[in-house]
């Protein structure tokens, strides 16, 4: 059965990226909105605000959950900020928010998100991000894109069971 039910596509990543992750999670925003889905991310800088630049670029929504108590922290390309006063533990409702979540770089507060999502059965794209092992076996949870355009496509055609 067909659902017109909008997509949400998570982008997480850290506050200081690279300049080659702020290209990629620019150009991630940019697809998103192309592909008519909505970016959700925790709203601020870095990877985060890039994000929101590609997708505010092609008409896209953006939503930013924001760990304090003020929407005014939200980077300039945050459309729906959504103030949570939880700190670090909005990085739950940012994940499960989301169909699918693409992390571009990042810190340890990435890895938080994506053990979320994992966790949650949420499907994980990684672009230039964290790779896992168990048991000094390498775990092959976090699927890998090479480009941004083929995260959001794999985002999306692993979103379609959520």
């Amino acid at each position: 059965m067909a659902t017109n039910k909008i997509k949400i596509i998570a982008v997480i990543g850290g506050r200081d990226p690279s300049e080659e992750e702020v290209n990629l999670a620019e150009k991630v925003g940019r697809e998103i909105a192309r592909q008519n889905a909505i970016l959700i991310c925790g709203g601020l800088t870095g990877v985060m605000k890039a994000a929101c630049k590609g997708a505010q670029s092609q008409g896209g929504i953006t939503i930013g959950i924001l760990p304090g108590n003020d929407a005014s922290t939200a980077n300039p390309y945050v459309q729906i900020p959504i103030v949570t006063n939880l700190g670090y533990a909005r990085n739950i409702i940012v994940v499960k928010s989301a169909q699918a979540v693409i992390a571009v770089g990042g810190g340890y507060g990435t890895l938080t998100e994506i053990g979320y999502a994992l966790d949650a059965k949420i499907p994980v794209i990684g672009l230039k991000t964290w790779s896992l092992s168990r048991n000094h076996q390498i775990d092959r949870s976090i699927f890998r894109a090479r480009t941004a355009k083929e995260a959001v496509r794999k985002a999306l055609e692993l979103s379609e069971s959520k």
